[in-house]
Order: structure tokens, then sequence, then C-alpha cells
């Protein structure tokens, strides 16, 4: 944007954002190139890409995850065989 004797004010104005995201696009250009004004929101990296410990912590998560699957199973069996417990009781009682 200096290059072209354009201001951060200008081009904000021009483009409809603000000073600060003008200016810091230009430093992300300066920095990166076209590779830092790409918008990785909501990628997800590859395993590759993945520290170890990234990766120990995606493993912790997901066994985290399947242990609350496990539980939530649990506790709806223990529900089906009271609720099955009280129904027979409720026919014995019955007859």
């Amino acid at each position: 944007m200096r290059y072209h004797d354009l201001n951060y004010k200008e081009t904000a104005k021009k483009y409809g954002c603000s000073y600060a995201q003008v200016y810091n696009w230009c430093k992300k250009y300066e920095h990166k190139g076209n590779e830092g004004l790409k918008d990785n929101r909501g990628r997800k990296r590859s395993q590759s890409e993945l520290s170890e410990l990234e990766k120990m912590q995606l493993q912790v998560k997901e066994l985290q995850r399947q242990l609350e699957i496990s539980q939530r199973e649990n506790m709806l069996l223990k529900k089906v065989r009271d609720l099955e417990r009280e129904w027979l009781l409720d026919q014995n009682k019955g007859k």
C-alpha cells in the first residue's frame, strides 16, 4: 500500500474496513507474501503437520469422547434394566 502512495486510512475507507485491518494485511504481506494473506480458519491440519504433543492431545480427546459415550450407554442400560424390573414387579403384583 505504501509503495503506491496510498495510506492505510484511504485504503480502509475504499474497502470499507478498519485502519487496523489494512495495517495487519500489509504487515502479513510484507512478512509472508501471498501466503500470509490466506485465511486458514476452520482448516484442520494433517497428521504430518502436528507436533507429537498435539497428536497426544488429540488422542486424549478421542479417548475422553469414547469414555463419555460408554458411560452414557451404561447409564441407559441401567435405566432400561430398572424399568424392566419395575414392569415385572407390577406384572407380578397384578396376578
